[in-house]
């Protein structure tokens, strides 16, 4: 029997387990198993929260495929929820480790609850080496590719995960699985990308859907609308704070030049709890 905590926020939903209790040794099935819909509790992949000797706490995020991810900007702030309502880290402003970091989180709480957080989303990455892309300029940032029947112009960079940001009219008429299939396969990635497409509202104000590598499109991204708001900046077609609009639920993004630094402020959810059985 195992115990698990199902949390989202905005909408991104994921299956916490406390490993200092649990102790799952093979993240990766189990995610794939407790991921599915159908057959056992159904989930964007599963966190894994720990103890660790250079943070207040870490975490590991596997996907529904069973590879893992470097970061989730949804997934830390229920991480920074869940430690703090349930006295693992009863601290206000906490550093939690991940695979691409320390990520330093601020927590707004009220009667005890945590309402929202902030979480320091480090700088962003767009060297074209050091994001293992095959491709012949430094940079990647508004550049053409002619994908299935279609010219989009793509923007790369690492904001805990590798994502690709790109531009449409309007994000409901989007075929999301063709294009978001091509792009996070394209023979450039390594190790596949993260898709974003991005309509802007005006410059304070996006819509961002979300083709997720190894999941497919999921409601929500946080690491996701952190790249949209700065490749929007990058390009000049945001400001450098913006309202990013996911399906769900609405994230705040702000970057600050000073320090080349990215924040993310967002609410995180307790959905349920429960006790998995396994054979």
């Amino acid at each position: 029997m195992i115990l698990f905590t199902k949390m989202q926020g905005c909408g991104n939903d994921y299956v916490y387990i406390n490993n200092d209790i649990e102790r799952i040794q093979d993240m990766s099935g189990f995610t794939k198993f407790v991921s599915s819909r159908n057959f056992c509790i159904g989930s964007d992949g599963c966190i894994f929260i720990f103890k660790d000797d250079n943070a207040d706490v870490a975490f590991r995020i596997f996907n529904p495929d069973g590879s893992e991810a470097s970061m989730c900007g949804n997934g830390i702030r229920c991480v920074a929820k869940y430690v703090y309502e349930k006295d693992i880290v009863k601290k206000k402003r906490m550093t939690i480790n991940t695979k691409s970091g320390i990520k330093n989180v601020e927590l707004y709480v009220e009667d005890g609850v945590v309402k929202n957080v902030k979480v320091n989303m480090g700088v962003p990455i767009f060297s074209t080496k050091m994001l293992d892309i095959d491709y012949p300029k430094d940079v990647l940032i508004n550049e053409p590719f002619d994908i299935e029947d279609a010219r989009l112009y793509l923007t790369c960079l690492y904001v805990g995960n590798i994502h690709t940001v790109l531009f449409v009219d309007n994000v409901n008429n989007i075929d999301i699985e063709k294009y978001g299939k091509s792009i996070e396969n394209m023979s450039i990635f390594k190790d596949r990308t993260n898709v974003e497409f991005v309509e802007i509202i005006d410059r304070e104000n996006i819509k961002v859907r979300v083709w997720e590598r190894g999941v497919g499109e999921t409601l929500a991204c946080g690491t996701g609308a952190t790249a949209s708001v700065i490749a929007g900046f990058l390009t000049g077609v945001t400001e450098n704070i913006c309202k990013v609009k996911l399906r769900g639920g609405e994230l705040e993004i702000v970057y600050n030049e000073m320090n080349n630094e990215l924040s993310m402020i967002g609410t995180a959810e307790f959905v349920y709890e429960g006790k998995l059985y396994t054979k």
